[in-house]
């Protein structure tokens, strides 16, 4: 508990400090910047921070790393690598909003909204709207560049050409894969029908893996692995656990989407529903529906929702039965990961803490 609370601080204080790095260097440009800045200050405060966690955890498979005594060359290097994780999410974050107009994130208004909320309360000329695109656009460009400069310090910490090199490839697909997940999952909402169940259910898996599920975890454990100089056979390990728990945390992601509790969330209740998600759970839902009870919930599927037509679909969900299908699923990963962390090459001690904070993944309640 000491280390886990240690590791939250550490972090928080690595991402204000890159922070107020930033805005020191961009004083020059004068008070009309403040806005833009004190957004990213107020983005990135909070939040559970699983893909830093995974990161460290990565270093630790390989390598010991005390994260109670004084800041080490070793963890001052893996703390920039999952702080940059954090600052590519939160960009992610920020654009996915876009993408999915979605009005609030965490409970506050998305940085978008932040944005044109801004230009109408100043009376400035123009669509506020476009003025809260353009801001929340380039508030998530910034991050992705200041995320970019946090691995780069981190691998050229790192003496291990050959690790640097690992560990900066793994940061690279990352990225890649999660760019084009998203535009999979913006192409599959502007489909006109669903295709056949089977085919539904592999596209709907491929977009929920690559947008979301191997950058949560895979991609954070490969990438502190590789800076403490992995071996193939321990990176293939900590893959075989990463993706399942990424699968996993994706799941119970689409069940929140859609059951969760708002206070907890931060999200309206439903709100994958009226962004019409064909996640997992919906076509899992919709395969053993009547064909007139199908229509009229694909019917609904992607528009503006009110409660009763948001409590309907969901009822219609639980009845399918999909509910307990996700579930079954999110078990049999858990299962599955915790099955290959028993025999995997890394240090005992980081696969305990890899359970515990794979468990709090899978089955959190926002």
């Amino acid at each position: 508990m000491q280390e886990t609370t240690r590791l939250a601080g550490l972090i928080q204080e690595r991402i204000n400090d890159t922070l107020s790095h930033h805005r020191a260097a961009l004083a020059p440009l004068g008070p009309d910047a403040h806005a833009l800045l004190d957004e990213a200050f107020g983005f990135l405060t909070g939040g559970k921070r699983f893909r830093a966690q995974f990161a460290v955890l990565g270093f630790r498979a390989v390598a010991p790393l005390d994260l109670v005594g004084e800041l080490s060359p070793e963890l001052d290097r893996v703390l920039d690598a999952a702080c940059a994780l954090e600052l590519f999410h939160a960009a992610a974050l920020i654009h996915d909003d876009i993408i999915d107009r979605s009005d609030t994130r965490r409970g506050r208004p998305a940085v978008h909204r932040l944005f044109a909320t801004m230009h109408e309360q100043q009376g400035w000329m123009g669509a506020a709207d476009h003025f809260g695109l353009a801001g929340a656009l380039l508030l998530g460009d910034l991050l992705q560049s200041w995320a970019d400069e946090l691995m780069n310090r981190a691998c050229d910490a790192t003496a291990d050409r050959g690790a640097a090199r690992q560990a900066r490839d793994h940061f690279n697909r990352m990225r890649s894969e999660v760019a084009v997940g998203q535009y999979l999952d913006v192409l599959e909402e502007q489909q006109p029908t669903f295709a056949g169940h089977e085919e539904q259910l592999e596209r709907s898996t491929r977009v929920l893996v690559y947008k979301s599920a191997k950058y949560s975890v895979e991609a954070p454990l490969l990438i502190g692995a590789a800076l403490a100089g992995a071996s193939p056979e321990v990176e293939d390990a900590l893959s075989e656990f990463g993706l399942p728990i990424g699968v996993a945390f994706q799941l119970r992601d689409d069940q929140l989407g859609v059951f969760g509790d708002e206070e907890l969330t931060g999200k309206p209740i439903g709100d994958d529903l009226a962004e019409g998600k064909r996640t997992v759970l919906v076509t899992l839902a919709r395969e053993h529906l009547p064909t007139t009870q199908r229509n009229i919930f694909d019917g609904l599927l992607g528009t503006d929702l009110d409660p009763e037509q948001v409590m309907m679909m969901q009822r219609t969900i639980r009845e399918s039965g999909a509910v307990e299908r996700v579930e079954d699923m999110i078990s049999r990963n858990v299962e599955r990961a915790t099955e290959s962390l028993r025999s995997a090459p890394v240090l005992p001690d980081a696969a305990a803490q890899l359970m515990v904070l794979a468990e709090r993944a899978a089955r959190r309640a926002s």
